[in-house]
């Protein structure tokens, strides 16, 4: 592994999952890790609410790749599934478009007697884009999510891969190569919105999504998201990790260019020479480190920074079930790029709206009181702070525009059954999460936002600071930030030395050293 720091001392900003899987990857390789968190409860994004006993995730919901999690287990000899079940969810979404027709996307096998039904030509192309997906997912996912971007000759050399998988189209020029349908275009290219990607601006290669989707299916933890925090966490702790709640951080502490360590806002100071942050970058470097310490990370870089959606989140319980609703249901708007234009580029709010609409208790009735009422979250892409909109004011207007839409086409008799809700809009994200500008996922993941672009695993700046989480390598998403953890616990443990990277492959990660 290499030489090691003398320190043995690790303090991690933030308790999100990312945070959490550096946490226990520490933890394992024997350093004494403290993990502060400024909320009362542990998961960032990925918290609880509890209301009149309804269970509501705050934030992810889709878990795909489960051996990212299983392998942060196996490493520290124990088993997943005596900490927490994953339940398989089928089909993965359910698409509905604006005309009341619908496709249930789940594997291929099922996809294609829907693709016959809405565009029959196009089953040739669907099993040719299978086919061209899967060398960009071994590139992308097995190999590239888990190798340091530490240098600008570390992107070079996989650049000619990068160009020979044609990552220079966009992912729905991607799809689009192969399906000429556009409803069947929407289907198979909005992944990219789930990890904060405008499909017309992020490169194809998070086409890689279909092909993980594909061989490790769709999960949800039982109990919810949470159930899987508290897994993460109490891992951690088993291990001899500790946890401070209520910790927020007011400044990491540096001398001659090192850690040294980070202040509270209470001003305990708690001294560590490696430092992880499991906060938006953004906010990590112009918020919480003196500028003269920032050559590369200036407020400046910051500031020029495209930055994904914000996000509109409403969380509802009902006192009806709907039994024919699906766990995940994709609702599509009657635009989608001009839409999608409307929220990345022009940073307005339109009348139209497309939604990611979440239904737990399909899964798992006990999300709801005495398993027999329904659980949802429903959320809406729209733009982040920049837009100037006054979200204190649209809030409940917004809620109110949005539940009737659901009670006149989806959830008929909602409102009447209405038993408890909750809005969360980017105002909420910017002020619980510290997320700059908002937004619901960080830095968007256009090509010069990514790898050797996007803020790096260890600091060029500071030694001893390293980022995990969404906004740096590999990205945001479940299997991004756990990826994250692994990228920069590596880069801890051999110490700065960037040219070992390791690769999964069947569910194990194996040596390429």
């Amino acid at each position: 592994m290499g030489k090691q720091p003398k320190s043995k001392n690790v303090i991690i900003i933030g308790s999100g999952i990312g945070g959490l899987a550096a946490g226990i990857r520490m933890q394992t390789a024997g350093y004494n890790v403290v993990i502060l968190e400024r909320l009362e409860q542990i998961g960032g994004r990925a918290r609880v609410f509890h209301l009149d006993g309804y269970t509501f995730d705050a934030g992810p919901t889709v878990i795909t790749a489960p051996q990212l999690f299983r392998d942060l287990f196996t490493q520290a000899n124990r088993q997943m599934e005596d900490y927490v079940t994953l339940l398989p969810v089928e089909p993965y979404y359910r698409v509905v478009f604006d005309d009341g027709t619908t496709f249930d996307y789940a594997h291929p096998e099922k996809n294609i007697p829907q693709i016959e039904r809405i565009a029959p030509d196009d089953v040739n192309g669907y099993k040719r884009m299978l086919k061209a997906v899967k060398p960009i997912y071994e590139k992308g996912f097995e190999d590239l999510s888990f190798r340091p971007f530490t240098s600008f000759s570390s992107m070079l050399k996989v650049a000619p891969s990068l160009m020979k998988l044609q990552s220079y189209r966009s992912n729905y020029g991607f799809v689009s190569k192969y399906i000429k349908n556009e409803k069947l275009r929407m289907v198979f290219s909005f992944h990219p919105l789930l990890i904060g990607g405008n499909p017309f601006s992020v490169p194809s290669i998070y086409s890689l999504i279909q092909f993980l989707e594909k061989e490790y299916g769709i999960w949800f933890a039982k109990g919810g998201t949470t159930a899987l925090v508290s897994a993460l966490g109490n891992l951690f702790t088993e291990l001899g990790g500790e946890i401070v709640l209520n910790s927020e951080i007011s400044e990491i502490i540096v001398e001659n260019k090192k850690v040294k360590g980070v202040r509270t806002a209470n001003d305990t100071f708690f001294p560590s020479d490696i430092v992880i942050s499991n906060a938006d970058p953004a906010f990590t470097y112009t918020k919480l480190i003196d500028p003269k310490w920032r050559k590369k990370n200036s407020d400046k870089r910051y500031k020029k920074a495209k930055y994904s959606m914000g996000l509109v989140v409403i969380y509802f319980g009902t006192k009806k079930q709907y039994p024919d609703m699906k766990h995940h249901t994709i609702i599509m708007g009657p635009r989608y790029k001009g839409l999608l234009t409307d929220i990345f580029k022009k940073k307005t709010l339109t009348e139209d709206f497309s939604s990611y609409l979440h239904v737990p208790t399909r899964t798992d009735p006990n999300l709801a009181p005495d398993g027999e009422n329904e659980t949802f979250y429903i959320l809406i892409p729209v733009p982040n702070q920049d837009s100037g909109i006054n979200w204190e004011e649209m809030a409940e207007p917004f809620k109110r525009k949005i539940l009737t839409f659901l009670d006149e086409n989806h959830l008929p008799g909602l409102l009447d059954n209405l038993v408890v809700d909750k809005i969360l809009t980017p105002l909420d994200f910017e002020k619980d999460y510290n997320s700059m500008k908002g937004t619901g996922f960080s830095l968007e993941p256009i090509f010069t936002q990514s790898a050797w672009f996007r803020p790096h695993n260890k600091s060029e700046d500071i030694q001893g600071l390293y980022l995990v989480g969404a906004g740096t390598h590999p990205g945001a998403g479940l299997p991004g930030v756990v990826a994250s953890a692994k990228v920069t616990t590596d880069l801890i443990l051999m110490n700065g030395n960037g040219s070992q990277h390791q690769s999964q492959k069947n569910g194990q990660y194996d040596s390429l050293n």
